[in-house]
C-alpha cells in the first residue's frame, strides 16, 4: 500500500468519529448519525461542469473542472451557492464514480480537477483522485475550500493537491461566529493556510496563463465589515507573507434568507471594496484578482443546466 492510500484509509476511518473539519461533530457517519453538514457517508454532488466564471489562471480558456459538492461544514447565512451549501440533497456517487467524471472533465479539455466544498466529503474525493491517477489522470486537482480546516487533515494531503483555493472569509473571531456558525474561524484558517503554503509554496505557478501549482486565497468583501477584512489581510500579511496571492471579491448579492438582515442586505459600496483594495496594497501584497462593484445579480442558480450566466472572476491587478 502506498504511503497516499494509507493516508486515504486514515481519513475513511475518521468518518466513525467524524473530526474531518473544526465542527469537530464525532459522530460516526458510517452507522448514519448525522453531524453539522447532515452528510451521510457517502459522497453527494451536485453538478459537474467547465467553470469558466473562476480567476484567469484556473478557468483559462477552457473552463476549471468544477465538481459541485453538496453541503458544506459551514452555515454562512448569505451564501452565493446556498441552494446546494445548505442542503445534503443530490446525486450519491461512488469513488469509482468519481474518477470516471474527474478522467471526462479531463478528456473536455478543462485545466484542472476543482471540487467546491470538499472538506466534509474529503475521504471519498481523494480515493477517487487516487483512481483516476492511476486511471490516467494529470490535470493538477485544486481543494476549493471555505478555509475553515483543521491544520491535522490539511497536512495529510500533501503531495495530493496541487493548488489551495482557500476562502479566508474571516479575520474577526465575532463574524465567523455570527454570520457563519464557525467558532474560532481566523485561527483555523491561518493555520491550515501556514500548512497549506508550506507544502505548495506562497505564490501561484503559472504556465501559459494556467496555474499549475501554488495557493490562491480567496476573500469575499462583506457590506458593512470592512474592519473584518482588513484583520484579513493584516493575519495574512503578518504571519504568512505577502507574496499570497490574494483574490478580493466584490460581488456579494444578498440572497433571500438575508434580504431584510440590517448589515447584510444590501450591496457593497465601491467606497468600501476600495478601502479594502487600497489596504491590500499598502500592506505589500504583489499578487492581486480584483472585481469591478456594479449591481449584477451574481448569485448562481443551481436549478439551470448552466448555473452560471456571467462571467464572474475579476480582472488580474498586479501591483
Amino acid at each position: 500500500m502506498t504511503d497516499a492510500a494509507r493516508r486515504v484509509g486514515y481519513l475513511k476511518r475518521i468518518l466513525k468519529r467524524c473530526v474531518l473539519c473544526p465542527q469537530l461533530c464525532r459522530t460516526d457517519r458510517t452507522a448514519g448519525e448525522k453531524g453539522f453538514c447532515g452528510l451521510p457517508v457517502e459522497m453527494v454532488m451536485h453538478s459537474v461542469l467547465p467553470h469558466h466564471g473562476e480567476e484567469p489562471p484556473l478557468s483559462g480558456s477552457r473552463g476549471a473542472g468544477t465538481i459541485f459538492f453538496s453541503a458544506c461544514n459551514l452555515k454562512c447565512s448569505y451564501c452565493q451557492n446556498y441552494q446546494i451549501s445548505h442542503s445534503p440533497a443530490g446525486r450519491v456517487v461512488s469513488e469509482e464514480e468519481l474518477a470516471l467524471i474527474m478522467l471526462d472533465l479531463e478528456t473536455r479539455g478543462c485545466h484542472n480537477i476543482e471540487p467546491v466544498t470538499p472538506t466534509p466529503q474529503l475521504p471519498g474525493i481523494m480515493a477517487a483522485l487516487l483512481i483516476a491517477r492511476k486511471g490516467g489522470l494529470r490535470l493538477p486537482f485544486v481543494f476549493n475550500c471555505g478555509g475553515y480546516e483543521r491544520e491535522k487533515i490539511v497536512r495529510l494531503l500533501d503531495g495530493l493537491v496541487d493548488i489551495y483555493l482557500p476562502d479566508f472569509k474571516y479575520g474577526l473571531d465575532g463574524a465567523g461566529r455570527c454570520f457563519s456558525g464557525a467558532p474560532a474561524y481566523p485561527r483555523h484558517a491561518l493555520a491550515s493556510l501556514k500548512e497549506m503554503v508550506r507544502q505548495v509554496g506562497d505564490t501561484l505557478q503559472i504556465e501559459d496563463g494556467v496555474a499549475k501549482r501554488g495557493v490562491l486565497v480567496r476573500h469575499l468583501v462583506l457590506p458593512g465589515q470592512t474592519d473584518n477584512s482588513l484583520a484579513v489581510l493584516k493575519a495574512i500579511r503578518e504571519n504568512i507573507s505577502p507574496l499570497v496571492p490574494l483574490s478580493l471579491m466584490a460581488q456579494y448579492t444578498p440572497i433571500p434568507a438575508v434580504t431584510n438582515h440590517p448589515l447584510l442586505g444590501r450591496r457593497l459600496t465601491r467606497g468600501e471594496y476600495e478601502r479594502v483594495v487600497n489596504a491590500a496594497l499598502d500592506l505589500g501584497f504583489e499578487d492581486l484578482y480584483t472585481q469591478e462593484v456594479d449591481d449584477r445579480a451574481l448569485v448562481p442558480d443551481f436549478r439551470r443546466e448552466s448555473p452560471f450566466v456571467w462571467e464572474e472572476g475579476g480582472g488580474r491587478h498586479d501591483a
